[in-house]
């Protein structure tokens, strides 16, 4: 299978998960290009020449553990130009970050599941992220390891929508602005009271710097100055309302909002900020035993 399939879950329209299009006010959607690859999609922002928004499927009673194959390299389904390549890693601290992880699309026969791996190599699907962060990100990229062992006495398929929080603040390295934000949403079917529901889940990565406006400025201007990486880090993950990352990718995620296993009530009240410190209602998770996956 080509691509994302907002079925994957269940063909009962109440229980499909779209690709996320942009809401009022959101990402022109003129700037934004689909990309389909073998178990997921890419919407790539060309103006930032990264992605808003990936969407892979995981089937976890097919996935094939293979070895590692593959390198990096230039998705060909979009222009060189609109994709952040080789040259903003080059020589600096931050990594490629997968959007969408080697292991997830990786299901089905052995040759889709290796086809599937390798497509994750591509720049479209790269963040930017400091390298100490990437390495040992082991909470952030646990999370859809953590739902689909939730998801597992039921009928073993997740879904993963990830990507980049971008802010008109990101500095600029390189000529790519680098998000300081990304987000997650995993998805899955369960049965309550005999029926099949939907459910969902957000997380929020923020690698931004701990430091006052001014303090961020001044390193920023500095770091830019003589072609260094901007400051960047702690790199805490929450668990936030899937409604709050609508708000602040400007992304319409359509059934997930309402799907939340978090409480409405522990929602933001004020206004957010796509970067700086965490918004009221936000769990700061250290271990998966924090993480909210039960029924609301």
């Amino acid at each position: 299978m080509t691509g994302y399939d907002a079925c994957f879950l269940d063909r009962d329209d109440r229980l499909r998960v779209p690709l996320p299009v942009p809401a009022d006010g959101g990402p022109d959607p003129a700037e934004l290009r689909r990309l389909d690859h073998p178990h997921f999609s890419v919407l790539l922002h060309s103006g930032r020449r990264l992605a808003v928004a990936t969407a892979c499927m995981i089937d976890g009673a097919r996935l094939q553990p293979l070895a590692r194959s593959g390198s990096w390299r230039l998705d060909p389904q979009a222009p060189p130009a609109e994709q952040a390549d080789n040259d903003l890693y080059h020589h600096n601290v931050l990594d490629r970050g997968h959007l969408v992880r080697r292991l997830d699309p990786m299901w089905g026969t052995e040759e889709e599941a290796r086809d599937a791996g390798e497509a994750t190599f591509v720049y479209t699907n790269a963040a930017p992220q400091v390298d100490e962060f990437n390495q040992s990100k082991s909470l952030w990229n646990g999370l859809e390891d953590h739902v689909l062992a939730f998801a597992d006495a039921h009928d073993h398929r997740v879904v993963v929508l990830t990507g980049c929080v971008f802010a008109d603040a990101d500095p600029v390295y390189r000529g790519v602005p680098l998000p300081r934000r990304f987000w997650k949403a995993a998805a899955w079917v369960t049965e309550v009271d005999g029926e099949r529901v939907l459910r969902s889940a957000g997380f929020l990565l923020d690698q931004s710097p701990l430091l006052t406006d001014a303090e961020l400025s001044t390193a920023t201007g500095r770091a830019l100055a003589v072609g260094n990486v901007p400051p960047l880090g702690p790199y805490r993950t929450f668990q936030v309302p899937v409604a709050d990352l609508a708000d602040l990718t400007g992304l319409d995620l359509g059934p997930l909002v309402g799907a939340d296993v978090v409480p409405t009530e522990r929602r933001a009240l004020e206004p957010l900020a796509a970067a700086g410190p965490p918004s009221a209602g936000w769990t700061e998770l250290s271990e998966p035993a924090a993480i909210t996956l039960g029924p609301r």
